[in-house]
């Protein structure tokens, strides 16, 4: 079983920054790739960016392209997720996940564990 615990949610106006962070434990396979989707008031869950083990593989959606950065830590099992230049658009609860498998990743099926979530709300 896979544990994952998020930090870092708040309230931040446009042009603010945010860093939301999400820590692994458990029975951690090798080459265990992680990402973020979000979830707006009565909407879909939708895919934010993703990271291979190596972090050389990113991914992210077009909305928050250039705008978030996604990255890993393993040594600490965390991944991060930068909200560079967040807008209202931005506001969600953002939840990080994990998978073990060469697959698909943008769609909320594709993640084996979640995170509990960390609610975001940018203001203008």
């Amino acid at each position: 079983q896979v544990q994952l615990v998020e930090s870092g949610g708040g309230s931040v106006q446009t042009g603010d920054s945010l860093k939301l962070s999400c820590t692994a434990s458990g029975r951690l396979h090798l080459d265990y790739a992680m990402g973020w989707f979000r979830q707006a008031a009565t909407e879909r869950r939708e895919f934010v960016a993703a990271i291979d083990w190596s972090g050389s593989d990113i991914n992210y959606a077009d909305s928050v392209q250039g705008r978030f950065t996604i990255s890993r830590d393993n040594a600490k099992t965390t991944v991060y997720l930068h909200m560079n230049t967040p807008n209202p658009e931005g506001t969600a609860v953002y939840y990080c996940a994990l998978k073990f498998y060469p697959a698909s990743y943008r769609n909320p099926e594709d993640w084996r564990y979640w995170g509990q979530g960390a609610q975001v709300a940018v203001s203008s």
